[in-house]
């Protein structure tokens, strides 16, 4: 029996709410939130308590998608790229420590890819 796409979204939805039960971003130390679509990947740093975006960064954004390259890992070095640009405006806006926030997703592949190169970048979690 086949899993429809709205139950995984359903399960997504939920392993997230679970995770951000214990994750909150404070000034001192904001939240680092993933979103991933099946053609691009969005991460933003987030301030809980002002409830505002410090700092975003996507694969739309200029120079994300020239990154996409057929048979070179594709996605994943698009996510890479994303990582590393978000890490160099954290820097610029004075963050150093991030809380992670795989929105739900597995920590596998894209996601990965982006919070490692986050942590090359600079930012500390």
């Amino acid at each position: 029996m086949a899993i429809s796409s709205k139950e995984k979204r359903l399960a997504r939805e939920r392993r997230h709410r679970r995770v951000r039960r214990k994750i909150v971003g404070t000034a001192d130390c904001p939240r680092l939130s993933v979103y991933r679509s099946l053609n691009q990947i969005y991460a933003q740093i987030v301030d809980d308590h002002s409830g505002k975006t410090l700092v975003a960064s996507s694969s739309l954004k200029k120079g994300g998608k020239a990154e996409h390259k057929e048979g070179e890992g594709g996605k994943i070095e698009v996510a890479k790229a994303v990582g590393t640009n978000l890490a160099t405006l954290a820097r610029s806006a004075k963050i150093e420590r991030v809380v992670f926030d795989r929105g739900g997703y597995i920590y596998h592949g894209r996601i990965k890819a982006l919070a490692d190169s986050a942590r090359e970048g600079g930012l500390i979690f």
